[in-house]
C-alpha cells in the first residue's frame, strides 16, 4: 500500500478509529446513514425500478468503523447481495467486524486496502459504491474518483460525501491556528491536548466559536477533535467546484441530498422560506447548477456535500401513473397530512416542517388533500387517482391524470425536496 495514501492519515485512523463506535451498543440501535437508504438509492439512481436482488454488489470504499456497511448489510440481509468493506485501518475494520458479528451479518467481505489500489484488486464491478468522507483526505481526490469509476457498473451509482467550503470557514481557520500552535509537534497526544486547551479558551469573536452550531465532531471525543481540526490532509469544495470536477470533467450526473434536509439547502426559495423576495423570480430562471450555488451561499449552513453520482440522470419520474408514491424518514402518513391541510384555515396553506425547520406557503390545489388521503406506499398514482375521481364531489366532472398530476405538483415538489416523499415501481 506504499504511496497510495499519506502515512499520517493511516496512523491517525489506527490510533483514533473514526467515527468512534462501541460495538457492544450494536444490539441497542441501528445507525442509519442518509445516502445509503435503499428507497433513496432506488429513487435517485435507478428510476425507482431496482429490487436489489440478483447478486447486487456494494462497495463501501473507506468504510471506517462500519456505519454505512452495517446499515446496508442490514437492509440487504434477506437478499443475495454482497457488501465489500474496504479500509486502510486495521483498527477501524476490527470495530466494524465486531459490529457485524454481533448482528449476525454474513454478507460482508472485509479488505484492508487503500481505495487507490482498486485497479489491482480485481474485485469486479459494483452496482453501488459508498464513499463518504474519504476523497477529500487523499493527496489527489481525482485519482480516488477514477479508481471508483473503474469498478462501477455501467448503470451503477455512487453515494458520496465531501466537505463543503463555506460552512467550514471557521474549521479551516482553527486548523491553521492549531498548525501554528502545534509547530513541530508530531505526537497525536500532544496535538490533541493543545487543541482541547484552545477550544476551552476560544473568545466568542472567533469564527469557529461563531459557527459552532454547525459542527459537532469535536464533541465526539479525541477521534472527533482530531478528524475535524488536526487532520493532515483535508480539502473542501463549493457547489460550482463539484460541478466542474464531477460533471464537466467526468460527465457525471449529480443529485444533492443533505443529511436530514434533502435538497432543501440547495433550493434558494426553501433556504429563504417563508420569505420570498422578488429577486427569486430571476434566480428561478437560472440553470439548476447556478441556483444550487446561490443557495449554498445564501444559507451558509452546508458543512458537507452529500450526493449521488450516476452516468446520466436516472431519477424516478414524477408524472408516470404507474409509480407508487410513499413517505420516508418520518412516521407521517398520507391521511394524517391530508387531515392537517383539511383543518387549516390559512390561505395560502403554510407547511411547517419541524425536522428541517422550514415553513413555507404551498399551493395545495383543489385535489391535494384528496390525493394525500390515499397515499399508503402500495397504491400507484393510477390507483390513487381512480379513488380521487370516485369522491362524491368529483364524480360529475372527474379530473384526468394530467390535471391531477399538475394539481399535486407543488406539494410533491416540497415533500420530495426534503426527502419525505419518494417514488418506486417496486411495490411493498
Amino acid at each position: 500500500m506504499d504511496g497510495s495514501y499519506l502515512p499520517q492519515v493511516r496512523a491517525q485512523y489506527e490510533a483514533l478509529p473514526y467515527p468512534p463506535r462501541d460495538p457492544e451498543e450494536e444490539g441497542q440501535r441501528l445507525l442509519p446513514t442518509w445516502l445509503d437508504s435503499l428507497p433513496m438509492i432506488n429513487h435517485y439512481c435507478f428510476a425507482g425500478q431496482q429490487d436489489f436482488g440478483h447478486g447486487w454488489r456494494v462497495l463501501v470504499a473507506g468504510g471506517g468503523t462500519g456505519d454505512a456497511t452495517i446499515y446496508l448489510a442490514e437492509q440487504l440481509r434477506s437478499t443475495d447481495a454482497e457488501i465489500v468493506h474496504l479500509d486502510l485501518s486495521a483498527a477501524s475494520i476490527a470495530i466494524a467486524r465486531r459490529r457485524a458479528e454481533i448482528r449476525g451479518l454474513g454478507n460482508i467481505r472485509w479488505l484492508q486496502e487503500s481505495l487507490l489500489e482498486l485497479p489491482r484488486l480485481e474485485l469486479g464491478e459494483f452496482d453501488y459504491i459508498n464513499c463518504s468522507g474519504v476523497l477529500h483526505h487523499l493527496p489527489d481526490p481525482d485519482a480516488g474518483l477514477r479508481a471508483l469509476l473503474g469498478v462501477l457498473a455501467a448503470d451503477g451509482a455512487i453515494g458520496m460525501m465531501v466537505y463543503a467550503t463555506y460552512g467550514r470557514t471557521g474549521v479551516y481557520q482553527m486548523q491553521e491556528l492549531l498548525r501554528r500552535i502545534n509547530g513541530g509537534w508530531e505526537r497525536i497526544g500532544q496535538c490533541l491536548d493543545n487543541a482541547r486547551q484552545v477550544l476551552a479558551a476560544l473568545p466568542p469573536t472567533n469564527w469557529f466559536a461563531r459557527g459552532e452550531q454547525l459542527i459537532s465532531d469535536h464533541r465526539r471525543g479525541d477521534a472527533g477533535i482530531y478528524d475535524l481540526l488536526l487532520h493532515s490532509q483535508d480539502r473542501s469544495y463549493t457547489v460550482e467546484e463539484l460541478y466542474a470536477w464531477l460533471h464537466d470533467a467526468h460527465g457525471l450526473h449529480i443529485e444533492f441530498s443533505d443529511v436530514g434536509r434533502g435538497r432543501a439547502p440547495y433550493l434558494p426559495d426553501l433556504v429563504l422560506a417563508p420569505r420570498q423576495p422578488p429577486f427569486l423570480d430571476a434566480v428561478a430562471r437560472l440553470p439548476p447548477r447556478e441556483q444550487q450555488a446561490i443557495a449554498e451561499l445564501l444559507g451558509g449552513t452546508l458543512v458537507t456535500h452529500s450526493f449521488y453520482l450516476c452516468r446520466g440522470a436516472r431519477v424516478a419520474p414524477y408524472g408516470d401513473p404507474e409509480y407508487v408514491p410513499f413517505f420516508c424518514h418520518e412516521p407521517v402518513t398520507g391521511p394524517e397530512l391530508s387531515a392537517i391541510i383539511h383543518r387549516s384555515r390559512e390561505v395560502p396553506f403554510v407547511m411547517r416542517h419541524s425536522h428541517t425547520g422550514i415553513s413555507t406557503p404551498l399551493d395545495v390545489g383543489r385535489f391535494g388533500k384528496f390525493i394525500l388521503k390515499y397515499i399508503d406506499g402500495r397504491r400507484s398514482f393510477a390507483e390513487i387517482f381512480a379513488l380521487v375521481r370516485g369522491e362524491e364531489k368529483f364524480r360529475r366532472s372527474p379530473p384526468d391524470d394530467a390535471t391531477l398530476f399538475a394539481d399535486f405538483a407543488p406539494l410533491y415538489r416540497f415533500l420530495n425536496a426534503i426527502e419525505r416523499m419518494l417514488l418506486t415501481r417496486c411495490r411493498a
